[in-house]
């Protein structure tokens, strides 16, 4: 019986070296990173894919396309740099069967920051985790979050995280800051990531899970929860009080889609798809896609992803 969880059908994939080195395919890299740039590119691009196996497996097109996108945008791939990532996710039918692997662009907080700042309209942005004892609860005339911050570090990074502050202020003098509770955050994680279980993130956390499920587990928001919700956090800010530019608005619009050889972004259908927030390594993804998902149905710990590591 053929493997239900293989892609059916497939030719034998091309490596993404030989992929980058012919002749159309580097000619269309030129033509956005220029000649200059181009073996830069094409090295960062591969090196990107040879530290995240599961990203081996997705299709060409949909790696340079991403890959493309982040050089357009002028952001590196680099996964210690947390600018953007290539994720990959396996479309299947209703009947559980793997039509494509393709990979996905989610632009990372610092992305997000980093694309902020170039609009020369940002003196500050940035999203701090709240520690207990900080939030003092909401003033009662403007509910606004009041916070007494605790000035020692030590002490501070020993308390147990409680929510998360993003915040930015423009040269303009406008500022906003926006607070959620870390309750708020995980009923979010919990409504919109597929590979998210709000449940099961409390057992895990109590090391209830046997340890040879612990593969079940690989999304970033159980490994790194903060991180995830520190990019969820900045583009929520962005996204609603932000001066945004056309590179901006551009890498918000693409942001968790695959991009295909037109440019074009595609999003997840929930319905249909299982998306694979893989963890390989010590690579890091922060994302969330609650601008492009409905709710999920089921809240399950998806249990055919690869254990790598991460969005955005």
């Amino acid at each position: 019986m053929a493997d239900k969880n293989a892609v059916a059908t497939q030719p034998q994939k091309t490596g993404i070296a030989s992929y980058l080195a012919n002749e159309k395919v580097r000619a269309n890299i030129i033509q956005v990173a220029g000649q200059k740039n181009s073996q830069r590119f094409i090295a960062s691009v591969v090196s990107a894919v040879q530290a995240n196996p599961a990203l081996q497996e997705c299709s060409n097109t949909s790696i340079l396309s991403s890959a493309l996108l982040g050089e357009a945008l002028n952001l590196s791939p680099s996964p210690q740099l947390g600018q953007y990532y290539m994720v990959p996710y396996k479309k299947k039918d209703r009947n559980g069967n793997v039509i494509s692997v393709e990979a996905q662009f989610q632009l990372g907080a610092k992305g997000y920051k980093q694309l902020a700042m170039r609009t020369g309209q940002y003196l500050d942005i940035d999203c701090i985790y709240i520690h207990e004892g900080e939030y003092l609860g909401r003033d009662r005339y403007t509910g606004k979050p009041k916070f007494e911050f605790i000035e020692d570090d030590e002490v501070k990074e020993n308390l147990p995280i409680i929510g998360y502050l993003a915040y930015f202020e423009l040269i303009n003098g406008f500022k906003k800051q926006l607070y959620w509770s870390k309750a708020k955050m995980e009923k979010h994680a919990d409504t919109y990531s597929q590979a998210f279980s709000l449940e099961a993130y409390r057992r895990l956390q109590k090391g209830e899970i046997p340890e040879k499920e612990l593969w079940k587990y690989s999304s970033f928001w159980y490994k790194s929860f903060d991180e995830m919700a520190e990019k969820t956090m900045i583009r929520q800010l962005i996204s609603k009080w932000g001066i945004m530019s056309i590179e901006m608005e551009d890498a918000y619009t693409r942001d968790m889609a695959v991009i295909d050889e037109q440019g074009n972004p595609h999003y997840v259908d929930n319905s249909e798809v299982t998306v694979d927030e893989v963890v390989a390594h010590d690579i890091k993804i922060n994302a969330n896609s609650e601008e492009f998902a409905e709710p999920k149905q089921d809240k399950q710990a998806q249990p055919d992803k690869p254990d790598w590591m991460p969005e955005g």
